[in-house]
Parts: structure tokens; sequence; C-alpha cells
């Protein structure tokens, strides 16, 4: 039932007209007027007579209690009730409101909303003067005035949450540039986000010159939470989450969400904050396809801008196909041509290289498929059909870095961005210097520009360019005598580009060093059309999409402006420069409100007056409902004197139980239903009663407990019941799992992901499950759940000459995906999970229990359970059966042929089941093995 709340009056002095009450009820007391008595002899004749209609002497109880409480309604109405009234003191001098209205603020903003409509609810009714200060930058400034309550309510009522950070420095300077009249007389009000920002303790110093300062925060565990950019690490992208701690800061748990186009998600990973830890790490492990096609990560259910990272074709794990002039596999690893490019590629790109023993040539082999680049070591010359396949390749948007070596320096083809001299040069050759020579600073319009260059880089060989015309414009990387290191060129739509050093560490140190890899990083941008060229250094990105404070990409503001392509990765968001998206659909680069340094800090309270928590709703009127109530009511009144009067006919037995007042207590129950309206509104709002999921919910998580899956056959059912039962108490006193009782579970409405083990007694009449339910069965088998799918039937499962009961099976697993499946094979896990079994026994001996089948080496082909553990079994021993015991812990059934003996065999396979499902495959490796057999020897 819905609770209003606490009750307030915005005119309270309406209130005195409840005094009236005692005269209207006179009024309405001798309405009709009593009849007069005269004497009159002939009155004796009829005595005795009864007449069975009867006429009032006055207007009956209830009829006046109705017309009381429809008064009363009035009466209440125009004094204006409210449901839950803001709790702040009204005051009576101006209010100055500070609102946090950035990023950290959005996953509260109904909350903070209904707060703040209060607060101006009151100040309205108190008619007093209001200054509303939001605390992020504005693209346009706006000056702080002095407004109505009216007014600031229009004004507070378009607001909402900005994709930016608060800026605390420029409110306290838009703040004082105001200069509010009568300083120190202020109530301030301040409703933050929690966290502390740059300039938030001098801002809140300025705050508190103006008068004592209420703030508003929500708890350390509702503070918003942040995610920085990702990291690479091999094929993973590890993400960090933030949050800020402070008192009373427990654990507090989420998931991290991948998204791809069109807002379909890809893959997601929980985190998990220990108590007072403010930051905590988790990696997405993504294939190739999967991980390319992520737009964005974000935090579930946080809905702000500071939980979403963007990203672009710089995250993007691009494919490199890798070929080296001489062969590597009878080289030292240390002295192969593809040694140091394998180790500066594979952090940020895929590797491929030819598949040995092709028919085929390396190159053709790699261009058969999708490459983004193609990186050649000491190749001089392509060959036959190669040369044109690249240079194809190239032309349709591919990028070749060929690096130098002796083959090259030897002989090249036309594949060259600029013409070589041929022998290059050497230190102590005939073109030759002194010394080892270092690298130049990079050029602007070099898309290595930015890119620190260590001191101890140096190069002792390499092949010259010709020295023509346009030399210059083709250089990308110079040693410090001026001659080019790397040069490039635009060939259709791809680049060529050389590296005038070797692969290797024979030229030069720069493999080894950090400057190689970030290079290759610049170089293999261009790949994508992200990277930057000759003219694309200084290239401006339009605003192509931005964020909004709740996390969702929307249209630019109109005074967004354009950021330069090197000046994305430094540009801090502001309103010009909102977070977003900056280029076009074929090409962009990301803005995001986090960057790798950030961190989150709670903000300090220490100066503010009083410190309170946001309302969970705002003010809600109640004069038109009392108003309603009330012309209900009159209209009731109406209808019943219409009655009473004779112009409205009801059967005469009705008539007399109306005017007589028989009907009291059934009239008194109608009219309480208002009243218990109007003080159910007047009682403070109480938590919802737990669901019966709820609880189930609860059941199933605050202790281990296993499962079947109701039939609706109830002897089945009790048997499942009394099987699982019987099995928890033999757990409870042979291991360290101590399961409470079972419970059933119905597959098409109850979650399944709270039991470890689900046991399923499958009859020939088995219905078929609906979609919903089979996607939750599906869902369970694939996240960890293990089910027992038992026919009871003694049956083998064959192919040929199934039962009724497998028939069923059947039926239901044709609509899973379910793996290939095998009778379990010795050595299994399920054989030695706690106790040495080579059976599995129910209620009957023998027959097969079916699993998933293992493949070659031990792998298991189509794996569904993440823990290694198989997701389902099959059997048809009746299992539960021979678990099964009564309220006294007696058994049941009576195993058939082997007697007590197979029950016990049937409980040990019950606890190695258990433990299987409980622990996974840890037993897998059979280092035990060899000790526990010389132990049974013994």
């Amino acid at each position: 039932m819905l609770a209003l709340g606490p009750i307030g009056f915005a005119a309270p002095l309406a209130l005195a007209g409840l005094i009236a009450l005692p005269v209207i009820w006179w009024l309405l007391r001798v309405t009709p007027p009593a009849p007069h008595r005269v004497r009159f002899p002939a009155l004796r004749l009829l005595r005795g007579l009864h007449d069975e209609e009867e006429t009032p002497a006055a207007t009956p109880w209830w009829l006046m209690a109705l017309r009381l409480l429809a008064a009363t309604l009035l009466i209440l109405a125009f004094a204006e009730p409210v449901a839950n009234p803001a709790r702040q003191d009204a005051g009576t001098g101006p209010l100055l409101l500070v609102v946090d209205d950035g990023w950290a603020s959005a996953p509260g903003w109904s909350r903070r909303q209904a707060t703040l409509d209060g607060i101006l609810a009151t100040a309205r009714r108190a008619g007093r003067d209001v200054a509303l200060l939001t605390t992020t930058p504005r693209a346009v400034a706006t000056g702080l005035d002095v407004l109505t309550a009216d007014d600031a309510t229009a004004r507070a009522t378009a607001l909402t949450p900005s994709a930016l950070a608060p800026d605390y420095a420029a409110t306290a300077t838009r703040l004082t540039e105001a200069a509010l009249p009568d300083q120190g007389s202020w109530q301030v009000i301040w409703l933050s986000d929690g966290l502390s920002g740059d300039n938030a303790d001098a801002f809140a110093e300025d705050l508190a010159r103006h008068g004592p300062v209420t703030l508003i925060a929500p708890s350390a565990d509702e503070t918003a939470l942040a995610l920085l950019p990702p990291a690479q690490l091999g094929q993973s992208m590890e993400v960090t989450v933030l949050r800020a701690t402070g008192s009373g800061s427990g654990t507090r748990n989420g998931t991290v969400a991948a998204i791809g186009k069109p807002g379909r998600q890809l893959t997601e990973a929980p985190f998990t904050f220990a108590e007072g830890e403010t930051e905590t790490t988790i990696t997405l492990d993504m294939p190739l396809e999967l991980r390319n096609a992520v737009t964005r990560l974000e935090i579930s259910g946080e809905n702000s801008a500071g939980a979403v990272t963007l990203l672009d074709d710089r995250w993007q794990r691009r494919t490199v196909g890798l070929v080296a002039g001489t062969s590597t596999e009878d080289a030292q690893p240390l002295l192969s041509d593809l040694y140091y490019l394998r180790r500066a590629v594979g952090p940020f790109a895929e590797i491929r290289e030819a598949h040995a023993g092709s028919d085929t040539s390396e190159i053709e082999d790699l261009l058969s498929r999708p490459l983004s680049m193609l990186i050649t070591a000491d190749v001089g010359q392509l060959v036959g059909d190669d040369a044109e396949r690249v240079r194809q390749w190239v032309e349709d948007g591919g990028t070749l870095v060929r690096f130098a070596g002796p083959r090259l320096a030897a002989q090249t083809d036309e594949l060259m961005p600029v013409p070589l001299r041929g022998g290059g040069r050497a230190l102590g050759g005939a073109l030759t210097w002194a010394t080892p020579q270092g690298l130049a600073p990079f050029e602007e319009k070099s898309p290595f520009a930015g890119l620190a260059i260590p001191e101890d880089v140096q190069v002792h060989r390499q092949v010259l360019a010709d020295p023509t015309a346009d030399l210059s414009s083709h250089t990308w990387a110079r040693l410090t005598d001026g001659t080019p290191l790397v040069t490039a060129t635009r060939r259709g739509d791809g680049w060529l580009v050389l590296f005038h050093v070797s692969a290797d560490t024979d030229w030069s140190n720069l493999p080894i060093s950090g400057l190689y890899v970030e290079m290759l990083r610049r170089v293999l941008d261009l790949s994508r059309g992200t990277g930057a060229g000759e003219q694309d250094a200084q290239r401006l990105l339009q605003p192509y999409r931005a964020l909004d404070g709740n996390g969702r990409l929307v249209a630019p503001p109109a005074l967004a402006e354009p950021l330069a392509l090197l000046a994305v990765a430094d540009t801090r968001p502001g309103p010009t420069h909102p977070p977003g998206l900056y280029g076009t659909p074929d090409g962009f680069r990301a803005l995001n409100v986090m960057d790798g340094s950030a961190r989150l800090a709670p903000l300090e309270t220490g100066f503010a007056a009083s410190t309170e928590a946001y309302a969970g709703s705002s003010e809600t009127a109640l004069k038109p409902a009392l108003l309603t109530l009330a012309l209900l009511l009159l209209l009731a009144d109406g209808v019943i004197a219409l009655i009473l009067s004779g112009r409205l006919r009801l059967p005469p037995a009705l008539m007399a139980r109306l005017r007589s007042g028989t009907s009291a207590a059934a009239l008194t129950a109608l009219l309480a239903l208002p009243v218990a309206v109007i003080a159910m509104g007047a009682t403070p709002a109480k938590a919802q009663t737990t669901s019966a999921e709820d609880e189930i919910a609860l059941l199933a998580t605050l202790d281990t407990r296993l499962a079947y899956v109701i039939t609706g056959n109830s002897r089945v059912d009790e048997m499942s019941r009394a099987g699982l039962t019987g099995l928890s108490q033999v757990l409870r006193s042979r291991t360290a799992i101590e399961p409470a009782d079972p419970l059933g579970v119905d597959v098409e409405r109850d979650e399944l992901a709270f039991y470890p083990l689900l046991y399923w007694p499958v009859l020939p009449e088995q219905k078929d499950l609906s979609p919903e339910a089979l996607a939750r069965v599906d869902n369970y088998m694939k996240r960890g759940g293990t089910i027992l799918f038992d026919t009871m039937d003694h049956q083998r499962i064959e192919a040929i000459g199934a039962s009724p009961g497998n028939e069923a099976l059947r039926r239901l697993l044709g609509n899973l995906d379910v793996p290939p499946l095998e009778p379990v094979s010795e050595g299994h896990v399920l054989t030695k999970a706690f106790y040495l079994l080579q059976t599995f026994p129910g209620r009957w001996a023998g027959g097969d229990l079916w699993v998933q089948a293992q493949g070659d080496a031990g792998e298991t082909p189509g794996t569904l359970n993440q823990d290694g553990v198989t997701p389902l079994l099959i059997g048809a021993n009746d299992y539960a059966a021979a678990w099964a015991v009564d309220a006294r812990g007696l058994p049941m059934a009576k195993p058939v042929p082997g007697g007590e003996r197979q029950r016990e065999m049937a409980r040990r396979f019950g606890v190695n089941l258990v433990m299987y499902a409980l622990t996974g495959n840890y037993k897998a490796d059979q280092v035990h093995v060899p000790a526990l057999l010389e132990r049974l020897g013994q």
C-alpha cells in the first residue's frame, strides 16, 4: 500500500475553521425540525397498531456523521495540506541554493530534484527570495540573480546534470561578482554530489561568509562511481573503477559492461570494492573480433558520464602481418629480424605470421585475410605476384612498413616512399660519419610529434635516401645530422613507410627503446585513418557526438568547438570541448570525462553548520484529493436525502432499516474508508513488505541449499524433497558443507542462479518449456550451474529403444544448447571428488551416468560451464529415492538389488556430486591419485 509520508499545511490558519464544526453539528441536528406534540383523543383508537414505516424525529446519526466529515474535508482542503513537507527550517531571510549539477550528480538526480523542489516549496510559502547557483561551467557566462521562489522553481525545473565536473573556482568568482546584499544573513543550502573537487575548500569558505551552510550530500556508499580509460594487456583490457570513500563506506559491488553497436552488450565483468578501498581493477577478455567491435565501456546501472569510457580506433586491436627476409626457424631468438617487432607490436595489435608449410607465399597467405598493417624486415624486393598483391593492397588503404637491412640495401623495388642510394652508410665505411648519430626532435607535421626521444638511442648504420627536391616533405624522422631515419608517402588510399635502419639491433639500439613501441603505434594509427600524416598533424576534428550527464551520446551543443587531432589526448573537457566523439562516422577520436590520472575523494563537511541526506520524494499537494472526497460525500448525502424524503424509492425492508439505523455498522465502515485514507497520509512512509520472491532469494543466498525441479506430481516432488533432505544430512555429517533444507523451484518463473546443483526428475508427461524458461535453464548451465536429469526408469540412454522418460528428456534437451555427451570415464573428477567410486547407483543399480564429453588432452569440446564442471548429468537410477529420509530420519525406499550397501554407494555418489558442483575440477590433475592408491594398498 502506498504511503504519502508526513503531512504539513501551507495555510495553517484555515484550520481555525474546525472550531465551526460544533455549530454545523447543531444546525444539522435541528434539521429537519422536531415534530409538535398535539393531544388528539381519537389517537386512542390507534393504540396497539404498528406502522412499518417510521419517520425519524431528527437527522439519523450516521447521516450527521457523513455531513460533518464532508465539512471537515472542505476545511482541511482550504488549509492546503502537503505530504512529505520539506525538513529545512523555513526561516525569514533570503535563501542561497548551490546545486552541484556535474556528472557525479546524475545517478541520484531524481532524489536531488525532489529535495530541491521541497526546499523551494517551503521558500515559496514563506515568501523568501532565492539565489540559485550551479557549479558546472557554462559556455556562456551568466550572472547570479536574486529571484522569487516561483521564478527559482521554474529555473530549477529546467536543470539537468552536465557531463562536466564542477568548477568551484569559477563558481566562487560568479558568487563574488554577484555581490549579494546583506552578506552573512543568507541561509545557504548546498546540494552536493559528495565529491571534493579542485578549490572545493576555498569555495566552502566563501559560502560560509554568506551565512550558515546546510550541506545535503549522499551517503558514502551512494556517491558516484567513475571508470578510467582501459589499459591494454595483450588480448585483454584492464579497467579500473574508482569511488570516493568516507565515514561508513563499506563493500560495494557492480559490473562493467563492454557495449558495441547498436547498444548491444558484448561482455561484462563484476567488480567489488573492499571496505575502505578507493579503486579496483578488473580484466575484460574478449576475442579479437568482439574487442574491435566495442564502442564504449560503462558501469552498469550507474548512468553518468563519468561511468562511461568511449573508445575509438586507438583502442581497437588491429591485425599486423610480419614477414622477414631471412628464415627465422634456424635463427637465434635475439638475433631474429622479427623478435623485437613481435614484442613492440604485441601489446596493441594482433600479430599474424604466415602458416608454416603453406604452399602459398607468405605475402599471399597474409593478405588472404583482413590485415591492418604489413611489416617487412629486410625484404629487398617483392617477387612474382607478391609485388602486385601488395601494391593493390596499399592502394586500397593498407599500410606497408619496411625495415632496412643488407638485402634492402643491395636491391629494392618500386614500393618505396623515396629513392634510395645503393650500399647504405655504415660507421667506418665510404659514406660514413665519425660517431654514431642520435635522433633529432620530431617536426610538428610528423605523426611522431610530441614523442620524447631518449638520449641513449643511437644509429650506427642506415640506408640513405637520394636527396630529391621533395625529400623533406616525405621525412617523418631525422638523425641529428639531418639524414632521414623514417620516410613515408601516400600511395592511393594507403601508406608506404620505410625505417632506414634494421628491425633488430644490428644497425641501431632503437628496437630496445620505448620510443620504438610508440613510433610503431603511431604508424598503426594510420591504418584506420586516425593517425596524423604530413598534412594531418593540425587537422581539426569537428564535434560529432557529445556525452550528456547521464552518459548518453547526443547531438553536440551549438557552442562546441573543433579539436586539433594531436590535441585530443591533452584536452580537458570543458563547455566548448564537451566529452564525446570528434571527427566523422568514418574516423573519430574520443574525449572522455576521466583520464588515467583521475581520482575521487569525499567532500569534507567541517565547514557546514548541519549535514543532511537527500529526501526520498518531494511534496505532494493533498488539496485535490480532499476536495474530491468531500464532493463524493456530498453527492452521497444528496442521494440519501432523496431516499429519506421518498423521492427515490427503495425496497420497503431496506427503507425501514435505513430509517431505523439498523445498518449503522455497515454505514460506519463505509464512512471510515475516507478517514482511513486521510490517516494513511498522516502516517510516515514505511518500507514495503518483503515479497515472496525476495524471501525465497534470501533463503537461497543466506545458506547453501540444494534444489529440485517441481514437476507437478505430488509423489515425485515429495520424494525429490525427501531425497535432497537426506543428502543434505549426509553432507552435514561427513563433510565441511552444511547445506540448509532444500527448496523446490519452478523453472518457468523462479531464479535458478542461487543453487549450485539442481535435481530434475524427468517424467514421461514432461511439458515443453516456454522460451523464457529455456533461456533461464540455458543461462544457468552456462554460468556455472549443474543439473542432474534423472529419468528414474532404470534404462540406458541410447539412440534406439529409448523409454518414455528418455523420449521426454530428448524432447526437453533438444531445445537447449547441449554439448556432446559420454558416460563417465575412468579417472573423471566425479569418480574421486570425495570418495573413490566406480559406479553411480541410486534406488536402481546399473546403467550409465552421462556427462559432457572430454576432448583431447582433457579439453572439453563446447564447454558451457565456467568452472570446468559438466553443466548437466543424465542418469536413470532414481537417485532421490535412494537418498530420501522421512521426518524421523529413516530411509523411505529400498535400493534394488544391493540393499543398504547400494544405498551407501548412492550416498557417496551424492557427496561426490555436490563436491564436484561446488569445487569444480580442481582434482583433475591426478597429482593426489598415487598417494591415495598407495594408502588403499596398505
